[in-house]
């Protein structure tokens, strides 16, 4: 069954908890709501008064995920294709939509991605057992 915070937006808490208010707060906030202009308050009434928070949290800042040699994907694509343009000359955009998918999906450890990665490791590894890679 989905939490009821599930349905609430998420400006409502910024950080998924419902607020608890103190008497003096509880106040200022219906005074708050007294003084808005009745189309502040049509909005206020839509997502429910209760569900209302005057008081909200700052937002925390994003995320920014790194793979483990502290890179962004964005920084891994930028060093990955500088290295294919010099191996290969000029690369196409599905070849740099590519390597940019892969890092994305390297980087936030989705299985899909984790299994190419791992099959490509494994077949080079193949090719250079056979003789075919040196």
């Amino acid at each position: 069954m989905p939490d009821i915070r599930s349905r609430i937006p998420a400006t409502v808490f910024r950080d998924g908890t419902p607020q608890k208010l103190t008497q003096a707060e509880e106040e200022l906030k219906r005074n708050i709501y007294e003084k808005m202009t009745p189309r502040r308050r049509k909005f206020i009434d839509r997502i429910g008064y209760d569900n209302w928070d005057p008081f909200q949290k700052p937002n925390d800042p994003m995320d920014i995920r790194m793979d483990a040699s502290q890179r962004t994907t964005q920084q891994l694509c930028q060093e990955f294709l500088r290295f294919a343009s010099a191996n290969k000359g000029e690369i196409s955009p599905e070849y740099k939509r590519g390597a940019l998918e892969c890092a994305l999906g390297v980087i936030n450890k989705d299985e899909k991605y984790l299994g190419i990665f791992e099959f490509c490791q494994w077949y080079c590894d193949l090719l250079k057992k056979e003789g075919v890679l040196k």
